[in-house]
């Protein structure tokens, strides 16, 4: 008897329907399994075999068992065929009815004692099954609030081989997951734990991170150790507007392919903060491997990705930014097939000025030797620091500020103007295919970012009594668009170059001795 089950394999971010299709005769012995399944997808006999006698289930013997995993030019991976092979055996050997399997997607990794565990990738999964017009999905309870996202489709969620048995049958044991999404979405959209108002002092550093998340710019951070650096960059998403619906659906599905979706949550409501250690490989910052997972850069998709001690990270995993940076996007390429993962997030980087930490300290000297500065700073590439609009010298808080009673200005009042330049700035892109100030091009500087007379005196001046670079010239004007639209001014005035100048401290000639 021939029964066919119908799952799915996750490539990207996107899903593909995959079908089992079981044939049990009577004619032959021994069980094979066709498809280019891998290791983990073989193995899946020995976990059905205990499971289905575990359970009081009959393994068929002494009968030809040959499941083909469609389209078979296809590799398939991992552990998540089991339960849908497994239905498909005791539907093709009588013990169960096959009828809720025709319009039912079924996924999940099966226990040898028939427990059901998760799987990655159960997002994309429903919303492939929505898509191709099945009525709902069985699959791990662990994953039901996840999929359930997926609205119009009923979402079935079982810890257990005999409930999904009892479905077949028609019993009502197992009910549909409900999530009321836009609900859970407005709850927490704003729910951060901590606040930019725990830092105290810093209002310049402050009133920068308010800039950089206005236009959507790149940070890097250069002070002391101790000087509040990362403690900073761990409150940017919290200034940064709330992450729209769609874009929220979007990071939801990165972390459930890559199986990083906190437990219990079903959709991430607050943008990402990923913080990698400067001992990561290239591979583990912007995805690969064997079979191609999401790297951090696409982990911190629509939200902030913090390196911290940005000069102690290998040489080769920086390099590796540089294309992600611009296209905001990452292709995966192998010899058979490749994967594209969204990669669009905000670069906030932290360093020393110098070995030991101290050069331009107000109170502790450096140690260091005659240009051990300089040669501490060419660890990063010029074409890296060229994709970093705004540098920012962290300078350590003083005593009288870290014992006052008063607080700075909570993150709600910042994202308030932070949300309105937004605003503008979608308008004014509406038509560009952009969504803020970063992401123009060179023609669109020329064309939107216009200064008048004294406007031009005053950058041609600081480029050349600062020793500015060439390549602060168009960051410089990014920056200046940013803060005239934080001010609701239509126009770049002298006043919003001058705060814009002071942003590129890494450019100016003799900085570092």
């Amino acid at each position: 008897m021939l029964v066919k089950v119908y799952g799915c394999a996750v490539f990207g971010i996107n899903a593909t329907l995959v079908t089992a299709e079981v044939n049990v005769n009577a004619r032959g012995t021994g069980f094979h399994m066709v498809g280019l399944p891998d290791s983990a997808v073989k193995e899946s006999y020995f976990r059905m075999d205990a499971a289905l006698k575990n359970n009081g289930f009959d393994f068929p013997r002494g009968k030809r068992v040959v499941v083909n995993l469609a389209p078979a030019d296809i590799h398939k991976e991992g552990s998540a065929y089991d339960l849908p092979m497994a239905v498909g055996l005791l539907a093709a050997t009588g013990q169960a009815p096959e009828t809720i399997l025709q319009d039912h997607l079924v996924m999940g990794e099966l226990s040898l004692d028939g427990g059901i565990r998760p799987i990655k990738g159960a997002l994309p999964i429903a919303i492939e099954a929505r898509r191709l017009g099945y009525k709902g999905i069985i699959l791990p309870r662990a994953n039901a609030r996840e999929a359930a996202i997926a609205s119009g489709l009923r979402v079935y969620g079982v810890a257990h081989l005999t409930e999904v048995v009892d479905l077949m049958n028609g019993g009502a044991s197992v009910t549909p997951t409900l999530v009321d999404i836009e609900r859970e979405f407005a709850e927490c959209s704003t729910s951060y734990p901590v606040d930019i108002a725990d830092v105290k002092g810093q209002e310049n550093i402050k009133r920068a991170f308010e800039i950089a998340a206005a236009g959507g710019h790149n940070v890097i951070l250069i002070g002391p150790p101790g000087a509040g650096k990362t403690m900073l960059a761990k409150r940017l998403p919290t200034i940064l507007p709330p992450l729209h619906i769609d874009e929220a659906l979007e990071t939801t599905k990165i972390h459930s392919v890559a199986g990083k979706l906190p437990k219990g949550d079903s959709l991430l409501s607050v943008r990402p903060f990923r913080s990698p250690h400067h001992t990561i490989s290239d591979v583990a910052l912007v995805g690969g491997g064997t079979y191609p997972q999401p790297g951090e850069i696409s982990l911190a998709h629509n939200g902030v990705l913090f390196l911290d001690e940005l000069p102690e990270f290998k040489r080769t995993v920086l390099e590796v930014l540089r294309q992600p940076l611009e296209d905001r996007v990452v292709t995966i390429s192998r010899a058979r097939f490749s994967v594209e993962y969204p990669a669009s997030f905000m670069l906030v980087a932290a360093m020393n000025p110098c070995p030991c930490g101290f050069y331009n300290h107000p109170d502790k000297e450096c140690v260091c030797a005659p240009g051990m500065v300089q040669k501490y700073l060419t660890r990063i590439s010029g074409p890296l620091l060229d994709r970093i609009d705004i540098h920012i010298e962290v300078t350590p808080v003083p005593f009288s500020e870290l014992s006052a009673e008063r607080s700075g200005e909570r993150s709600a009042d910042m994202r308030q103007r932070v949300v309105l330049a937004r605003r503008v700035q979608q308008e004014r892109y509406r038509e560009q295919g952009i969504h803020c100030n970063a992401q123009m091009a060179s023609r669109q500087v020329r064309e939107l970012c216009r200064i008048d007379a004294h406007g031009t005196a005053l950058l041609q001046k600081a480029m050349e009594r600062l020793g500015l670079s060439a390549r602060a010239y168009d960051r410089i004007l990014k920056v200046a668009r940013t803060i005239a639209d934080l001010a609701g001014a239509p126009d770049i005035r002298t006043e919003h170059l001058a705060e814009a100048i002071q942003y590129r401290s890494l450019d100016r000639e003799g900085w570092a001795g």
